[in-house]
């Protein structure tokens, strides 16, 4: 004997599936940066690894003093990586390799809220004693203003996309059934720094920085 659905069973078997069209916004702002950071760093080689890191600490000293005298304060500049690691021969065999000497490495990062102190920033590190530089980026401290804004114009997008493609399909709009952001994208755009030629500063643009807002929405199809 077979048993009968419950009427309710059947009709949601009978329910065509609700027709959607999905799809994804984007939104962009520019914005410029109001905050840098720069990466320098203090490598040097010594016998031993007591005189590499004793020459390193003496460098690093030297860098700080600078770095103050530019009115930067501590509280901006943290240590970032530091190591002191032996140097080997060139033996093909590792068997056969000796210790030459060791390598002190102290690296800091300069974060700095007055941009137009860049240029003498890096050239204050080079000629004080840092001898790697790893470069700039710059950031905008408070990006929801932007986020915001990236946002509206994200929807706006998807918006339009869907109408579009519901005209093309001879089909009408209905309501907004789901809407869901994806991260939001701050691009920091690095600068190679590199040691200023004899006494003009080292020119360092700032440009601007666009705040990326993707959002995927569904609306239903009637």
């Amino acid at each position: 004997m077979i048993a009968a659905l419950p009427a309710s069973a059947i009709a949601a078997d009978t329910v065509p599936p609700q027709r959607t069209i999905i799809v994804t916004g984007q939104g962009e702002v520019l914005g410029k940066p109001d905050q840098a950071r720069i990466t320098a760093a203090v490598v040097n080689q010594a016998p031993t690894a007591e005189a590499a890191a004793q020459e390193n600490s003496t460098a690093m000293n030297r860098v700080l003093m600078a770095l103050a005298g530019l009115g930067i304060p501590p509280n901006m500049i943290r240590t970032s990586n530091y190591s002191v690691l032996p140097q080997y021969s060139t033996a093909t065999l590792a068997a056969n390799r000796n210790i030459t000497g060791y390598q002190a490495m102290n690296q800091i990062t300069v974060t700095l809220t007055d941009l137009s102190k860049l240029g003498a920033v890096s050239d204050t590190l080079v000629h004080n004693g840092a001898n790697q530089l790893g470069g700039v980026g710059f950031t905008i401290a408070d990006p929801k203003p932007l986020a915001d804004r990236a946002r509206t114009a994200a929807v706006n997008d998807a918006r339009a996309k869907a109408q579009t493609l519901a005209n093309a399909a001879g089909v009408r709009l209905g309501p907004l059934l789901n809407i869901q952001e994806g991260p939001g994208v701050f691009q920091p755009t690095p600068f190679a720094a590199r040691a200023a030629i004899g006494v003009e500063e080292t020119p360092i643009e700032v440009g601007e920085q666009p705040i990326i807002v993707a959002v995927t929405m569904t609306y239903a199809i009637q």
